[in-house]
């Protein structure tokens, strides 16, 4: 973190500014060890100042200091009107002298020099940020209420000023640092960092190494440090550009063999920490909860904007989010209060069951939650076969119950927002938050193909979704898990036939008046623009897994569903031979069509396959050729194909996509070659059926090599 280069202690102009530095090194161990009076107060620290300040109607208020027994708030409380009500018009003088003297600051980098700051119902010219910092330290190591620092908060996130304020980003800086400059706390807080795994994460057209050797899920990848140091010599690597963009594997021993690991990451590499002080942290456990809450407060409140206004949405919060990346970049500590807050119910039913008062704060945060209830009712919803709608990843309406739920529903109702799925990625090395992150969006993941469908860039929006679920599902232990436990393979074909469904044509090959088989409309946009592909992706990559690959073909439902969709695809983008002239260039939908056998049907074929490398699980390889067989039989009558022949307009035209076909043939070859099964247990019973099934991949190669001619 950056962010305070030109920051330091004789930069900040403050009366006992040497007595400070004297100070620091004990600060760094225990900041309140030096301290025998519990019971300041923040006036003791400043001289509070009775400030006279012009409303604009020219009324004349005062702002007196706050009683020392005063009634508090909780440290989860929620913004408090008294503040926006009586100074959002009267604090003129004061906020300006504020700004100017935090402006004078900040131009010669001086950003903790003497800003004044006005809070709750008393107005103080504070000496530094540091100092005010310091004592909120104080407030929040007692234990109990915290007022001061939650009439700062109330202050720093008025619903009037924008959440990208670059003066309030800072002032949580300095607060979180409890004391110190940010730079030093950044040093002492990573100091306990003792993480086993790297975690980086990386944006699209970012260079990163994948090692065959290593890797344990083929879509393992690790960043250019990591790899650097450490020993893959002689190993089956390659250096790639990142398309979707990724997070480092080092570290992951499910992702990833040990021995690859580079020399700072590992369950080896740890080491014994001092215990790290309850005081380090006081201030960060207390604002992190209203950090958080801020910024689903932004989401709320644009979430009725346009498709077009989204992008503005996300690039207006990038500061803040930014803010909270770089606390989770302090290491692992600090990203474990962090997760803490995310994954804790209490903290969401704190801020979803706060009573809502008839004042300013209280109108925003009540519109603001009608706009989150509306905005949930109003997400596209899956329309699941009745037999799966008890299914929860397919429940008809979304329920949240934590605060990383909420942001999950943000993301996917904002598409994706670059800064916003780098700020959830940025935490999985904590395995529990990880673990959370999965079964959320798990729970959401039926609604991608509405969001890609609606997209106005559907490309982008597809590598972010897999930036995302390329991290969570390449875990083996925790995709088995979710397929076990939410029905992950159940959810993601059911997806993938919905999306595919909505585009059905009648098929045209043979006697279109007699054919009643329905295909891909190829020339839309969602075969076009290849929506389809984080579904197909991350499906192939849950495949890769044994464990789930043998619950996919343990489970007959599963096969039957797949192989629905796979006719969806046989016989799709019929063509026409031309005669009377020549055909320049190759129409759309011949691209769209391979790419999509390829992707949706190829891929996921050679993923099974792979785990069928001996006998062990012949009876498996053997069911899935009779379903294979019996889809067949049921196509070949859908199209009304009884004879093995061709009539003079039926050579015209040809498709070059037989999935089903495909299917067969490989899983014959790969049971006889590889698992001791004789060919007569797998071929077709009807001696009719293989002629039959001949003619369309003949006819295949006889257009092919038409095309060569013509």
């Amino acid at each position: 973190m950056d962010e305070d280069n030109n920051i330091s202690n004789s930069d900040i102009s403050i009366d006992d500014a040497d007595q400070d530095d004297d100070q620091l090194e004990e600060h760094e161990h225990d900041p309140l060890d030096d301290d025998d009076d519990d019971n300041d107060d923040m006036a003791t620290g400043y001289t509070p100042q009775f400030t006279a300040a012009s409303d604009g109607a020219g009324v004349t208020t005062f702002a007196t200091p706050r009683p020392v027994g005063e009634a508090v708030n909780s440290p989860f409380k929620d913004w408090d009107s008294s503040f926006s009500e009586r100074s959002s018009s009267g604090s003129g003088a004061s906020s300006s002298r504020a700004h100017a003297e935090d402006n004078n600051g900040s131009s010669d980098g001086n950003a903790g020099a003497k800003p004044s700051f006005i809070f709750g119902t008393s107005s103080f010219i504070l000496r530094s940020r540091k100092e005010v910092a310091r004592l909120i330290n104080k407030e929040c190591c007692r234990g109990g209420p915290t007022p001061d620092l939650d009439s700062i908060m109330e202050t720093l996130f008025n619903p009037g000023t924008p959440i990208d304020n670059p003066d309030n980003i800072e002032w949580v800086r300095w607060l979180i640092a409890g004391g110190r400059t940010p730079k030093e706390f950044l040093k002492i807080v990573r100091s306990y960092d003792n993480h086993a795994k790297c975690g980086l994460v990386w944006v699209p057209h970012v260079v990163a190494y994948r090692c065959r050797t290593c890797g344990i899920s083929p879509c393992m990848s690790i960043c250019r440090d990591c790899f650097k140091k450490g020993n893959h010599t002689n190993h089956d690597f390659n250096m790639f550009l990142s398309q979707a963009g990724g997070a480092c594997d080092c570290g992951d021993t499910s992702v990833m063999k040990a021995e690859g690991f580079c020399s700072d990451h590992g369950i080896n590499n740890r080491v014994n920490r001092n215990p790290v002080s309850k005081t380090l942290l006081a201030v960060a456990e207390a604002v992190m909860p209203k950090l958080l809450f801020r910024l689903l407060q932004h989401f709320r409140e644009h979430s009725d904007a346009s498709l077009q206004a989204h992008a503005v949405t996300s690039y207006s919060c990038e500061a803040f989010a930014n803010m909270l990346i770089d606390l989770n970049n302090m290491g692992e500590i600090m990203r474990k209060v962090m997760t803490r807050t995310l994954i804790s119910t209490e903290v969401y039913a704190y801020f979803m069951e706060l009573p809502i008062q008839d004042t300013r704060n209280g109108r925003f945060l009540k519109a603001n939650r009608e706009k989150y209830v509306d905005a949930v009712n109003r997400f596209p919803n899956p329309e699941p076969p009745d037999e799966y709608r008890d299914l929860p990843a397919l429940a008809e309406k979304l329920v949240h119950s934590t605060l990383l739920e909420e942001f999950i529903f943000w993301t996917f109702k904002f598409e994706f927002p670059q800064t916003l799925v780098c700020f959830l990625l940025n935490m999985l090395p904590d395995q529990d938050y990880k673990e959370h992150l999965t079964r959320t969006f798990v729970m959401h993941y039926s609604r991608i193909p509405s969001v890609l469908e609606m997209s106005r860039d559907p490309d982008t929006l597809s590598n972010r979704v897999v930036h995302m679920s390329v991290q969570l599902f390449s875990n083996e232990s925790l995709a088995l898990k979710m397929v076990n436990e939410l029905s992950l393979l159940h959810v993601m074909i059911i997806s993938l036939k919905l999306m595919m469904s909505k585009i059905l044509i009648q098929n045209t090959l043979h006697d279109p008046t007699k054919n009643f088989h329905f295909v891909i409309d190829c020339t839309r946009q969602v075969m076009k623009d290849h929506c389809y592909w984080p579904l197909v992706s991350d499906f192939n990559n849950v495949l890769s897994h044994e464990s789930v690959a043998l619950v996919f073909l343990r489970d007959d439902n599963l096969i039957d569903m797949w192989f629905q969709f796979l006719q969806m695809l046989q016989g799709m983008n019929v063509n026409i031979r031309e005669t009377a002239s020549h055909v320049e260039f190759e129409p759309n939908s011949y691209y769209a069509a391979f790419s999509c056998e390829l992707e949706a049907s190829a891929y996921p074929m050679w993923s099974i396959i792979s785990h069928l490398q001996d006998g062990t699980h012949a009876h498996l390889a053997k069911k899935i050729i009779n379903y294979c067989i019996t889809t067949l039989h049921e196509w070949l009558d859908s199209i009304y194909f009884r004879e093995p022949k061709l009539s003079m307009d039926e050579m015209m035209q040809a498709s070059f996509h037989f999935p089903l076909h495909r299917y067969l043939a490989a899983f014959i070859c790969q049971a006889v070659t590889k698992m001791g099964i004789s060919l007569n247990e797998v071929l077709p019973s009807r001696p009719d059926i293989l002629p039959q099934l001949m003619i369309h991949p003949l006819r295949v190669q006889g257009a092919s090599n038409l095309r060569l001619l013509y």
